[in-house]
């Protein structure tokens, strides 16, 4: 793939905001439904940083311009938007009014394309209540430019305003304040301000038939009524979180956190966009076993949202210290022995990870060279885990949390509403411990920039998971002819992160006989559980121990939810048995247009379609 035109800076961005950088968007659409597009404008104020600079230098990804204009004086302005790098989308160049100021605002009039690969819209028939369209949207991470004309690198940090026409039957939200909403006849402007800095990928909107109810003194829960009162049980211990987070990290500056549960098609577990979280409904487990999600997002407001990656090289100091900072958060609220569980429960995906990427692949490594990779291309559980091990390895050889969490308040502090590399983490982790001899042995070189797995495992603690060791080597150890030899209660007595873990280390072991698994279905109810994170793991080792009842099974619920976390290695799964390939392909080919672009996009490239 070409990076002609892409900047040094970020090579997933055509922008040069150290010439010309943009200071605010104003945002003007309308909401069309029946033409499934954004029509407007966007109002952009610009500085120009160097003298000799002559244009503007945006993002834009198959928008249909029709004019520029220089705000104040309506003189229309040259533009030249040029062809596309794949994915990437066009540079799209604009000529400076000629004048001494360094200052311009600028008008750009234009509409997206209805396969804009940031929306994703929904008919009637693909929502709760059947009844109204639904629109949302997913910009991380670099889709911003499919739905506005921007400098689409998360180097810039803007406020930003919006003025959101759409029917007054739905309901238009943001990633912002709603400060105001005016109804004229069947139609609703809602106004919002974002008065925090933030990157392109962090602008959000969704407009659907939704309602909200209040889960804490700054937080609703906003989603379909049919799943209104689910959703505010489930995530009632937001506040508690919230808070939690407050005493690791510092003040929550946001004003609002409130959270969109979205329709199934939705491709994460969650987006961390600013006041208002959009979350997967798979995390609707009934008992909030998978709350801890949130936790996640909340975390993101400091990690990611207030001290954001300068690019997406530099991708884990964003996912590696949320995970980091979500561990501490479960493991204030719960025990550190929660904290530790975690961390072991996931160190198998990632070899997993590893593996299947292959453990010389460069984007094995913390940073990594993305010229000429898309980012959605070098997304894995990577930059998550790997770096969260890293941190807590960090943690380890200054002296433990007490030593590093001072450390950390003050990184957020330093460094908030500013974008950062690596480099300017490890300056300042060197400076704040120069007094410190142990950080001499930290090998950074080794840790940033060799592929594989972590090259030290910190010392967790196991007290949690030997229980369920033990269960899992009776099950392993077991001859299927006999008796299955776990009772039921023991089952029923873990608890649902208990549970995953099991079933992790069974899915990690060699594939079971399909006798045994029958067994165990039956014994412990595995198809029938509602937690998706459990229905996940016995999906897959049915999978993976060729059992046929399992294929349709996974077929079905990967045409029912978009969680890019279990659609993607079922699918692989599908694949890598012969008897169920055909089906996967089939199944892909029909139901790709109900999926977000970014798993279409990925799932495509695991079934070997395209390249």
């Amino acid at each position: 793939m070409g990076a002609e035109g892409l900047s040094p800076r970020d090579p997933s961005s055509y922008s040069r905001p150290e010439d010309v950088v943009v200071t605010n968007i104003g945002i003007n659409l309308n909401v069309d439904f029946n033409k499934k597009i954004l029509h407007g404008h966007v109002v952009l104020d610009v500085k120009r940083i160097n003298k000799n600079a002559t244009e503007l230098i945006l993002d834009a990804k198959n928008l249909t311009v029709s004019k520029v204009i220089d705000h104040y004086t309506k003189k229309e302005l040259k533009y030249v938007i040029s062809d596309a790098i794949e994915e990437f989308g066009s540079k799209m160049s604009i000529e400076l009014p000629a004048q001494e100021a360094d200052n311009f605002t600028l008008s750009i009039y234009y509409e997206n394309n209805p396969n804009a690969s940031g929306l994703q819209w929904l008919t009637p028939s693909q929502t709760a209540g059947k009844q109204h369209p639904y629109l949302f949207s997913q910009f991380q991470a670099i889709h911003a430019r499919s739905v506005i004309p921007c400098q689409d690198t998360p180097s810039v940090k803007t406020k930003y305003s919006a003025t959101i026409t759409a029917s007054s039957e739905l309901t238009v939200l943001m990633s912002a304040i709603l400060k105001s909403t005016v109804t004229e006849g069947n139609q609703k402007q809602s106004y919002f301000i974002q008065d925090v800095p933030v990157p392109s990928y962090l602008i959000a909107i969704a407009v659907g038939a939704l309602e909200s109810k209040k889960i804490g003194p700054r937080s609703h829960v906003w989603a379909e009524k049919e799943i209104i009162g689910a959703c505010a049980y489930e995530f009632a211990e937001t506040e508690h979180q919230l808070k939690t987070a407050e005493e690791i990290c510092g003040p929550y500056v946001w004003g609002i956190y409130d959270l969109l549960v979205l329709p199934p098609s939705f491709a994460y577990g969650g987006m961390e966009n600013p006041c208002l979280t959009f979350v997967t409904p798979t995390l609707l487990a009934g008992d909030r076993s998978l709350a801890n999600v949130v936790a996640h997002e909340i975390a993101h407001s400091w990690t990611g949202n207030l001290i954001t990656n300068r690019n997406f090289e530099h991708f884990w100091l964003n996912e590696g210290f949320t995970v980091f900072v979500e561990r501490k958060i479960k493991g204030k609220l719960s025990s550190p022995l929660q904290q530790d569980f975690d961390a072991l429960g996931r160190l198998p995906e990632l070899k997993e990870t590893v593996k299947l990427l292959g453990e010389t692949n460069p984007l094995t490594k913390l940073v990594v060279d993305l010229k000429g990779v898309h980012p959605d291309d070098a997304f894995s559980i990577v930059p998550y885990e790997k770096g969260q091990t890293f941190l807590r390895y960090l943690e380890e050889v200054v002296g433990g949390p007490a030593q590093f969490e001072p450390f950390l308040r003050k990184y957020f502090d330093t460094f908030k509403f500013k974008s950062i590399d690596t480099d300017d983490f490890k300056s300042f982790f060197e400076n704040h411990f120069s007094n410190n001899s142990a950080i001499q042995s930290v090998d950074w070189n080794v840790w940033l920039y060799s592929p594989g797995m972590p090259p030290v495992i910190p010392n967790y603690n196991t007290t949690l998971a030997e229980k369920c060791n033990k269960l899992n080597k009776q099950i392993l150890d077991w001859d299927e002819k006999a008796a299955c030899p776990v009772e039921s209660s023991q089952v029923k007595n873990l608890t649902a992160d208990e549970i995953i873990y099991l079933l992790q280390q069974i899915l990690d072991d060699k594939p079971q006989s399909v006798t045994k698994l029958e067994k165990l279905d039956k014994v412990f109810h595995f198809s029938d559980v509602k937690n998706s994170e459990i229905k996940f793991r016995w999906l897959r080792i049915g999978l993976k121990s060729h059992w046929p009842k399992s294929v349709d099974p996974a077929l079905d619920w990967v045409n029912e939810v978009g969680r890019m976390k279990f659609v993607r290695p079922l699918y692989r799964d599908l694949y890598a048995w012969e008897d169920s390939r055909a089906k996967a392909v089939d199944n892909f080919e029909k139901n790709k247009q109900y999926m977000m672009h970014v798993v279409a996009y990925t799932v495509s490239k695991d079934l070997h379609l395209t390249s």
